[in-house]
């Protein structure tokens, strides 16, 4: 059994491109357990958040680290999370090689990649799509399969942004509903949305940015009914936010 990766700690974590201060001396644990949903309007730094952590982007200065320390755990941890694009990123392959390929990245044996394969495309609901090119699928389709793929590897902690951004209902129902079982599997779920609607169903805590800081954090039932933050509370009534 896999090492536990989390907690997820940034420590006065800063971000600057072109001579922009983006995320600003951000400091927060992330621990297993509750849904944590970021929010915030455009330009707060929602996005580049999730690719600090993910590994994706280096920060400008502060420290990004996983449960223990050192290249070792850095390498444990990058095996142990994925991550789930508003756009999602797929192979010119099929729905099936698609999900195989990462089990093949990973070593699994070839003998066992296909069965593992199906298990998680028939439980995002494309198992009669395998078949087909990842690229010729719906929107929504997309975002479930590149959540089948993310399944397949039982990740600790999963990172989503903006996941349903435009599908319609019925597709971001399912989305949902398949992010609801990551969660109900124990993956950590650490997800940006900018769907307040999707927020309340599906936060446990509401970390807030303004500006790359992280201006409030609290359960999500005390945020949406009492946000201690004037920037909170006038998101929350949709005024506009400099």
């Amino acid at each position: 059994m896999s090492e536990a990766i989390l907690p997820l700690s940034l420590s006065e974590v800063t971000y600057e491109a072109n001579g922009q201060r983006l995320i600003d001396r951000l400091s927060l644990v992330f621990g297993a357990g509750p849904r944590s949903i970021v929010l915030g309007p455009n330009g707060a730094g929602k996005s580049l958040l999730l690719r600090l952590c993910h590994g994706l982007l280096r920060p400008t200065s502060g420290r990004v680290a996983w449960a223990g320390d050192g290249a070792k755990n850095g390498a444990e941890a990058a095996r142990h999370q994925a991550m789930a694009f508003q756009r999602p990123v797929l192979l010119r392959r099929s729905a099936l090689a698609n999900v195989t390929y990462p089990l093949a990245l990973r070593r699994v044996p070839r003998r066992h990649r296909k069965q593992l394969a199906l298990a998680a495309l028939e439980r995002a609901g494309l198992a009669e799509l395998a078949q087909r090119p990842a690229r010729v699928l719906s929107g929504g389709e997309q975002q479930r399969l590149a959540l089948a793929r993310a399944w397949v590897l039982e990740p600790q902690v999963l990172f989503l942004d903006e996941p349903t951004a435009n599908l319609d209902p019925g597709a971001t129902r399912r989305i949902e509903a398949l992010i609801d079982g990551f969660h109900r599997n124990g993956t950590k779920i650490v997800m940006t949305t900018h769907d307040l609607g999707q927020a309340r169903r599906l936060a446990d805590e509401v970390l807030f940015l303004h500006r790359g800081r992280l201006v409030e954090r609290a359960p999500a039932q005390t945020f949406f009914h009492a946000p201690r933050s004037r920037e909170a509370a006038a998101f929350l009534k949709g005024e506009l936010l400099w």
